[in-house]
C-alpha cells in the first residue's frame, strides 16, 4: 500500500507554542500545584503525558486552589473567567493561541462599536465560549448556513461576521459573500479562520484527489480534525478519523492501493508516524 502524507500534518504554531509554554512551567515548577483550565489541547495522549508529569486539569476556576499556577489552554477562556482567577490571587500563565487571541480582540472591538456578533462555530466548543465573552453587544452562534438563514436581522442594527478559528473556510466564504451581496444588512466581516487551518484543509482536498482513501489522525474531540475528515469526504473521497493506529478499521482498506495521511493541528508527530508505519505494513 502506498502512503502519501500531507506536509502540514500535525502541530500548528498555536499548539506548539502552548505546549512549549506548559513545558517551561513544568520544568521550572517543582513545588507548586500546576493546573490547566480545561485540556491544554484536544489530544488525549498528550494530556496523559502531562498528567504523569503532575499537570492537573481543572474543569472550573473553583477547582484551582489559591497559591497554585494555572495555564490557560490554547483555545482560550472567557474573559470573566480569567479575571476571576486573577481576583483569587492565582498565578495565570496565558497559552492562548495568538490567532484565537486576535479573534477575541477583533470581536471585542466590534462589540464596543455596538455590532452584534454572528459567530460561525460550535456553540459548546471552549474556543467559541471564549470568543462569545468578548461580544459585548450580543451574539448569535450558528453551525450551518441553514441556521443563519433563520436568524432575524433587525433594521438599523449593525453586525459583524466571525468564525471559530478552525472552521471550514469555504463555507465561511460562501456565507460572507451572501451577506455582503445584501445591501440591507450592515455586516462587517472579520477573517478569523487561522491560515494553518486553511492550509491543512486545502492540502487535504488536494490529497484526496490523488488517493483512494484518506486516514485523518487526531483526537476525537478535536474540531479541526473532524473538519479535515469532513472536507475530504465532501470532495468525494472516503475518509477515516482515528486517534491512534489502534483505531484503524483494516477491513475498510481492503483493495485500497493509495492512501492519504493527514492529521489535525493538535496531533503529535509520534502518533502520526505510528499510523504511517502501520499503514505501510498492511
Amino acid at each position: 500500500m502506498d502512503v502519501i502524507k500531507a506536509q502540514t500534518a500535525g502541530f500548528c504554531m498555536g499548539v506548539d507554542l502552548a505546549l512549549r509554554k506548559l513545558d517551561a512551567v513544568v520544568n521550572a515548577n517543582k513545588d507548586r500545584q500546576l493546573f490547566t483550565l480545561g485540556p491544554i489541547i484536544h489530544n488525549p495522549q498528550v494530556l496523559e503525558d502531562y498528567r504523569q508529569k503532575g499537570v492537573q486539569v481543572a474543569t472550573s476556576p473553583e477547582d484551582i486552589p489559591v497559591g497554585a499556577q494555572v495555564v490557560i489552554r490554547a483555545h482560550g477562556v472567557p474573559c470573566h473567567v480569567e479575571q476571576e482567577l486573577v481576583n483569587r490571587n492565582i498565578e495565570v500563565l496565558d497559552a492562548t493561541c495568538p490567532k484565537v487571541k486576535k479573534a477575541q480582540l477583533s470581536i471585542g472591538r466590534c462589540g464596543s462599536e455596538g455590532r452584534i456578533a454572528l459567530l460561525f462555530g460550535e456553540a459548546n466548543h471552549p474556543e467559541v465560549k471564549g470568543l462569545l465573552s468578548y461580544a459585548s453587544s450580543g451574539a448569535f452562534v450558528f453551525e450551518s448556513r441553514e441556521e443563519l438563514n433563520d436568524f432575524k436581522f433587525m433594521p438599523g442594527e449593525a453586525y459583524c461576521l466571525a468564525a471559530q478559528t478552525t472552521q471550514d473556510k469555504t463555507i465561511f466564504a460562501q456565507i460572507s459573500d451572501e451577506l455582503q451581496k445584501n445591501s440591507d444588512k450592515n455586516v462587517q466581516v472579520l477573517h478569523t479562520i487561522c491560515n494553518a487551518t486553511q492550509n491543512r484543509q486545502d492540502e487535504a482536498i488536494k490529497l484526496a484527489k490523488e488517493v483512494d482513501f484518506v486516514v485523518v489522525v487526531g483526537g476525537f474531540e478535536s474540531g479541526n480534525t473532524r473538519r479535515l475528515a469532513q472536507v475530504v469526504t465532501d470532495s468525494g473521497t472516503p475518509a477515516m478519523h482515528v486517534e491512534t493506529f489502534k483505531d484503524i478499521k483494516v477491513d475498510q482498506l481492503q483493495g485500497i492501493q493509495r492512501v492519504g495521511l493527514t492529521a489535525g493541528a493538535s496531533t503529535p508527530a509520534k502518533i502520526i508516524d505510528e499510523v504511517e508505519q502501520f499503514l505501510k505494513g498492511l
